[in-house]
């Protein structure tokens, strides 16, 4: 049954994104198992096919993209990432900046006694 929705992606493209998605964990996959990539370079290639790979299912699944019909989806993903990472940032920095300046310094007895 073919859905009339412009938003909503057609059968094969859904079929393409999730031959997309296979290919890519079966790469990641054999790329640490096969040994054919150097182990200090396994974590680089993982990472860049999990990127590829999140790229394809946002475009395949979450249908982000330019055309008119997609563009309050992908503003709203884009501001969405853009409030979890400010979220992040901002709780690193506090926790990052509360471990520098709350942290005892090293001291010996007879520094804390001598600063009475």
């Amino acid at each position: 049954m073919a859905n009339a929705d412009s938003n909503h992606a057609s059968i094969g493209a859904v079929v393409a994104g999730f031959g997309l998605s296979l290919v890519l964990t079966a790469l990641s996959f054999g790329a640490v198992m096969s040994g054919l990539v150097p182990r200090d370079q396994q974590l680089a290639t993982i990472v860049v096919l999990a990127v590829l790979q999140l790229l394809a299912q946002l475009v395949f699944f979450l249908h982000l993209g330019t055309a008119p019909e997609q563009r309050n989806t992908t503003v709203i993903f884009i501001l969405t990432t853009l409030l979890i990472a400010t979220v992040v940032s901002g709780s690193l920095w506090v926790m990052h900046n509360a471990n520098a300046n709350m942290t005892p310094m090293q001291m010996s007895v007879e520094m804390a006694k001598s600063r009475e």
